[in-house]
């Protein structure tokens, strides 16, 4: 069967910062750069232009804390940001993505316990809601939930039940992998953590099964669209959660779809930089190479892919 790659297929990630007239290009990842709102709007100008209608923001506060309290405050960047992108592309889809790692002085994706390096699951997940809150009051369209925290699909989805934000869809990162891909990442998001690591709450890469259960929780809790995140390394991951999640396990109460979540993958930091590095030392041809890879990424069963090569390929396919 032959694959038909669409730009409607595609999510674009920014990463924002909280200043005026900045863009600001990441040493380790070639062509992306953190923007100020101002410049962001330019950027989304053009991908717009290209065809990309699916925007996932990533938001780098002026201040960290221990408590995240910039990620939630009214003012926060992300809220800002989806306010003024609202207003200029009103036909554009917002995600925004909704996790403590870049805004917290410590780089975990949860609260810790006082006077402790452990997790706190209960005030988590009273502060992930918070910010999936402040974005959907800002008019986010779909928010993220990216910390691996039980039950933070379920917090949230009830959360904007309660605050009349039914409408508002929900992507959990439900199979995300403790990878060595994220470098680029961490550093465009300033979100690398000061001590230990993140495998004791993201999956460990050998263990497929836990990927599948988490995948049919975040269901289970009322996701629209569920993630495995990196994309390559776990093609069978992809493979294995389109083919078995299907109608009989959607949450149409919660999200009001006729049909069964959609499946996500994200084509990370890392798998984006070798291939830029290596187009640029001529170990390949830079436009064959991502075609070869997307096309694998939606041959396993993707039906959305978040990728830093999207306005390449929009580029691409415009001809």
């Amino acid at each position: 069967m032959s694959v038909n790659i669409k730009k409607d297929d595609f999510i674009y990630p920014y990463f924002v910062i909280d200043s005026r007239n900045k863009k600001k290009e990441i040493k380790s990842f070639p062509g992306i750069y953190r923007f100020s709102i101002d410049k962001l709007l330019r950027d989304i100008s053009e991908s717009r232009s290209l065809g990309i209608k699916k925007v996932l923001l990533f938001g780098i506060p002026k201040k960290k804390d221990s408590e995240a309290s910039s990620a939630y405050s009214y003012d926060n960047v992300v809220a800002k940001a989806v306010k003024s992108i609202k207003k200029e592309f009103k036909d554009l889809t917002i995600i925004t993505d909704v996790c403590l790692c870049a805004y917290t002085t410590y780089g975990h994706c949860g609260l810790l316990k006082k006077n402790t390096r452990e997790i706190d699951s209960k005030r988590t997940l009273s502060r992930l809601a918070d910010i999936a809150l402040s974005h959907a009051d800002a008019g986010a369209d779909i928010v993220a939930p990216s910390a691996m925290a039980k039950k933070q699909v379920l917090a949230i989805r009830e959360a904007l039940d309660k605050e009349g934000y039914r409408h508002i869809k929900i992507m959990g990162y439900s199979a995300k992998f403790a990878s060595n891909f994220y470098g680029p990442f961490r550093e465009a998001a300033s979100s690398s953590p000061k001590f230990r690591d993140r495998s004791g709450y993201q999956l460990n890469f050998r263990d497929s099964g836990r990927a599948l259960k988490e995948i049919a929780q975040d269901i289970k809790e009322g996701a629209d669209i569920v993630m495995v995140k990196p994309a390559l390394s776990y093609l069978d991951i992809i493979k294995e959660a389109s083919l078995k999640f299907n109608h009989s396990l959607a949450a149409p109460c919660h999200s009001g779809l006729a049909s069964a979540p959609l499946l996500a993958a994200f084509n990370v930091s890392g798998e984006y930089a070798f291939v830029k590095y290596g187009a640029k030392n001529g170990l390949w041809d830079e436009k064959r190479i991502v075609f070869e890879i997307i096309t694998a990424i939606k041959r396993a069963g993707a039906d959305l892919i978040i990728s830093y090569h999207a306005k390449d390929i929009a580029r691409w396919l415009n001809g």
